[in-house]
């Protein structure tokens, strides 16, 4: 199974992001620690 994340120097500066996309990994701590849901990232982000 690949890796989830990736650090690329050139996807978002290094950035921590999921593969595939240019959705940093912050972003989902960040929604959860302000009581979003899984879920809710998920639709956000359907990539």
């Amino acid at each position: 199974m690949p890796e989830a994340v990736i650090r690329d120097p050139e996807i978002m500066h290094g950035t921590p992001v999921f593969r595939g996309t240019r959705v940093p990994v912050q972003t989902l701590f960040d929604d959860l620690e302000g009581g979003e849901t899984l879920e809710d990232f998920l639709e956000g982000f359907p990539t």
